[in-house]
Order: C-alpha cells, then structure tokens, then sequence
C-alpha cells in the first residue's frame, strides 16, 4: 500500500488515520509521516506522528492494531513526541535497502518483495561506482520528473553494495532523498553489475545532472525504508 492518502484506493496513510479518529471519539486528525513509500515499497521502520489519548503507550499500540485490521499495517512501538517534534522535519538521517534476487530462477517465496535479475551481476564493481556518488551532489539524474522537491541537492551519505549468496544487497544512508532517488541509482548500478556500462559511467551520468541518461528505474518491490534516526533518540516502548 502507498502511504499518501489517494482519491482512489486506499492508503497507509488512511488507514493510520481512521483508527485514530476512533480513539478521540470520531474526532479525524491527519497523521504525518517520517518518509513516503510508494505502492510496492515496504516500510519496515516507518515513524508516524499523530493525536491521540494520553493512555499508556502499550494500551495505544494494541487499540490502533485493533482497529487498523484487516489491512497490513501495524503499530510496532509507541512513545510520547518531545515539544515540538516532526516525524517529517526532525529527523537527522534515513535509510532504505534494495535487494535484488540474482539468481535464474525465479524467487518463488520472494515474490513482490525483490527484483528478479537474471544476468550475473559484479557486486564489487557496483559498489565501486556507487562510492562515486557519496557526498553533496546535484542529483537531478537520479530524480523522478515527478519530484516535488524545491531542489536536487542531497547528501548522500552511504551507498554500499555487497552479495549475500543468491542476493544483492544496496544500502543507502541521507538525511533525504528525492522522489525515486534509490529506485533510479540502483537501475544504473545494474547495469554496471551486468557489464553494459563501465564503472566511471556512474558518476558522468551524475554530473550530466539529466535523467535521459541515467539507468532505469529499479522497481519497487526490492525496496525498503529501514530506518530514521532523530537527536535526541525517540524512547520507544
């Protein structure tokens, strides 16, 4: 499910805010989150602010799971939001993880939760390209012609590749990122695992600051938003 609230089909986004309006006696309040997932992303580590009872934390947890079924969205932990705190705004750095099935055959029991990529691919030469794109960069290359974002300079701060048996594991770390960031360097560092592009490739496609020549986009299935840090850390039960 994709977290912002739709005209049509049913959000994340939603859901959150229903089953609060439910504990404030049908009073409706809009939830904000920590970063948006698109449909097919999986957010193991999302971080919602909302409006709600001064009850026990643990009594919160449980009457939000109650009423959030049957969709698959669920309240892991709870905790007081310090004054002036956003989920949005606070937060320090983000994480997100792409995996990528390598392997022929198809990933059965990971089905919509990876990219199947045939072709044998070198982990360590995307890892080398994708160290060309750490630090403060225009990343207009990288960025869905979708992006809302004022601006294409981000930060990244990590990108790491590595294989894990049959799995190709990315791991990229920054404060924010663009609409597709993720999705859009993991499509060209595929296609420097397969060999239809050279290393240094990677880092002319970002200084042409122009997404025709970049890779394609990864699908959304191989990503997850793994976490977000805040200073102070939030004291979640």
């Amino acid at each position: 499910m994709v977290w912002q609230r739709q005209k049509h089909g049913l959000a994340i986004q939603q859901v959150m805010e229903e089953a609060g309006a439910k504990l404030r006696g049908g009073k409706k309040g809009e939830v904000v989150a920590s970063g948006r997932t698109d449909a097919g992303v999986h957010a193991l580590a999302q971080v919602v602010q909302m409006e709600l009872p001064e009850l026990p934390p643990f009594r919160l947890r449980e009457a939000l799971n109650y009423h959030m079924k049957p969709h698959p969205v669920a309240v892991l932990r709870v905790c007081p939001a310090p004054e002036g705190w956003n989920a949005r705004f606070s937060a320090i750095w983000r994480s997100y993880r792409y995996i990528i099935s390598n392997r022929n055959v198809p990933p059965m029991l990971e089905a919509n939760r990876v990219w199947h990529v045939r072709a044998a691919l070198d982990a360590a030469a995307m890892h080398r390209a994708a160290q060309t794109l750490l630090g403060h960069h225009d990343f207009s290359s990288f960025r869905a012609s979708a992006c809302q974002a004022k601006s294409p300079m981000r930060t990244l701060d990590e990108c790491n590749v590595r294989r894990e048996g049959e799995r190709i594991i990315i791991e990229a770390r920054a404060r924010s990122f663009l609409h597709h960031q993720v999705r859009n360097i993991v499509g060209s560092l595929k296609m420097v695992g397969e060999g239809s592009w050279p290393e240094a490739r990677v880092a002319e496609v970002l200084e042409a600051k122009n997404r025709a020549v970049a890779g394609p986009t990864a699908p959304p299935e191989g990503l997850y938003f793994t976490a977000v840090a805040y200073d102070p850390p939030l004291d979640l039960v």
